[in-house]
């Protein structure tokens, strides 16, 4: 297990009057760096090779046949499906066109006709993220109906044995992932079926439609009932898995910023944000997420230019005074099960932000 690595000035320093014009410097840097450039190669090898290999694990699903081997092709589908989630995050972002139009339509394709997710349903969900990471009231990702995030939430009314459950929660958190991957699709099918205002919603119908029913019937045609049944309980229980241990560690466990605080834009993503390091393995392992303080940055970064853009930004963070965390994997992860167990136990000081001590600290200076 690696240990915390955080740069930056002690934490006790104010965060810059002049926080907007630190990021237009940031930002400036990286744009003559060339890292904002367009990898066309990269990104039309993967939109390329992941349907391949999609129809080629489709034809080796089929040739196998009804035997309960076929466990080990859904644990590979697990695999693709999500490699192809994150290509469609990267689509989503801008990440691969300069078209907006274009990368609507591969997100489209590769989100809802290839893995079932609704991309209308993402993209109203993951922008509220990005615009305000890990702030109560605001960030999406932290309204967990199950796992208690938020003061809110901790201090809802429970009874001795729900107590002890949120008490413990976060030995419970790896094994809710399972359920993830059906929450993803439920989320999308409610988002289309939804009367609010969703941009090509008979598109996103009929996608999922396709891809929900055609997968449905594909495997029982395939299999026997009884393994049916628990090819798609593993399948879709890995791939929630999957997508959850990507996402888990990107944020929580890191401070929480109350609902009335306004924050610069370079410490508001820093600041809440932790990195993965790793090797380049973990790199495709987790789509590039494992780089998320760059990707928050510039979410329209390629995603082969995140780790190139991580120690020039690191180093500009700890010029700026600007903590910049970053851990390794398996560091991550008892991070987030070790502040989840201190949420459910009650603990009060788990949400302190240090911009709020910070500027809790200047007021007592000054009088």
């Amino acid at each position: 297990m690696n240990a915390i690595r955080t740069t930056g000035r002690p934490a006790g320093r104010a965060a810059s009057p002049s926080g907007v014009n630190d990021f237009t410097e940031l930002a400036r840097r990286v744009r003559e760096s060339g890292l904002l450039r367009r990898r066309y190669g990269y990104y039309w090898t993967k939109l390329i090779a992941m349907p391949l290999v999609l129809a080629a694990g489709i034809l080796v699903f089929v040739w196998i046949g009804d035997t309960w081997w076929q466990l080990f092709t859904a644990a590979g589908f697990a695999i693709v499906f999500t490699q192809i989630a994150f290509l469609g995050h990267d689509a989503a972002h801008r990440q691969i066109f300069v078209s907006g139009k274009w990368n609507d339509w591969i997100s489209l394709i590769l989100g809802d006709l290839l893995v079932g997710m609704s991309y209308g349903w993402w993209q109203h969900k993951h922008t509220r993220h990005h615009a305000n990471p890990n702030k109560d009231g605001a960030d999406p990702d932290i309204e967990l109906p199950v796992i208690a995030l938020t003061p809110a939430q901790r201090d809802a009314p429970r009874g001795p044995i729900a107590g002890w459950l949120r008490g413990h929660q976060g030995l419970f958190f790896f094994p809710i992932l399972l359920l993830e991957g059906v929450s993803l699709h439920l989320s999308g099918i409610h988002r289309v079926m939804a009367r609010e205002h969703l941009r090509r919603r008979w598109v996103e119908i009929a996608f999922l439609g396709v891809r929900l029913t055609g997968f449905f019937l594909l495997v029982f045609l395939v299999l026997s009932p009884g393994i049916a049944f628990v090819f798609l309980a593993v399948q879709l229980g890995l791939f929630g898995v999957y997508m959850g241990m990507s996402f888990a560690p990107n944020h929580k466990g890191m401070p929480l910023v109350p609902r009335g605080m306004t924050l610069d834009f370079l410490r508001r993503q820093v600041m809440m944000s932790r990195n993965v390091k790793g090797s380049r393995f973990l790199d495709i392992a987790m789509g590039g997420l494992n780089y998320q303080i760059e990707h928050h940055l510039f979410p329209s970064m390629p995603r082969p230019h995140l780790r190139r853009a991580a120690p020039m930004i690191s180093a500009y963070c700890n010029e700026h005074g600007v903590p910049y965390t970053q851990v390794g994997l398996f560091a991550s992860y008892a991070i987030v099960v070790r502040y989840i167990n201190r949420v459910g136990l009650g603990e009060r000081d788990v949400f302190t932000c240090p911009l709020v001590e910070q500027r809790s600290h200047l007021t007592v200076e000054a009088v």
